[in-house]
């Protein structure tokens, strides 16, 4: 699916995904990625959902958002307490989605300002 803006930026933006891909600033990614709005997207060493580690969100928190966005493949999962136990120590929001709802809610928030950071598996 093709994502539009409304207005041209220069934040990283989500601009399309589908099965297997995920594309930020018309840049195709096959790969689990961290998108922020202020930093170019960079790859996230995960293989897949049931690989998730503590240590993949004590990445996450480093950077600092003040929410994060799971998208967790074609399906929406939920990541175990123990594997989020570092945001939840750092006060910071995660919201587990599959990845096209994540992908369409980073683009909204980040519009908004937000100190948004999206954690995006491929569908």
């Amino acid at each position: 699916m093709k994502l539009h803006a409304h207005t041209p930026t220069t934040l990283t933006t989500v601009t399309a995904y589908g099965p297997g891909y995920i594309e930020v600033n018309a840049q195709r990614h096959a790969h689990a990625l961290l998108v922020q709005p202020d930093a170019p997207a960079r790859p996230w060493g995960v293989a897949d959902f049931d690989s998730l580690q503590p240590e993949h969100f004590e990445q996450i928190a480093a950077l600092g958002p003040e929410v994060v966005l799971l998208g967790t493949g074609a399906r929406q999962r939920f990541a175990q307490p123990r594997l989020l136990a570092a945001l939840t120590r750092a006060r910071i929001g995660v919201e587990a989605m599959d990845t096209g709802a994540a992908c369409r809610t980073y683009n909204i928030l980040m519009t908004e300002g937000r100190r948004v950071l999206a954690a995006l598996l491929p569908a």
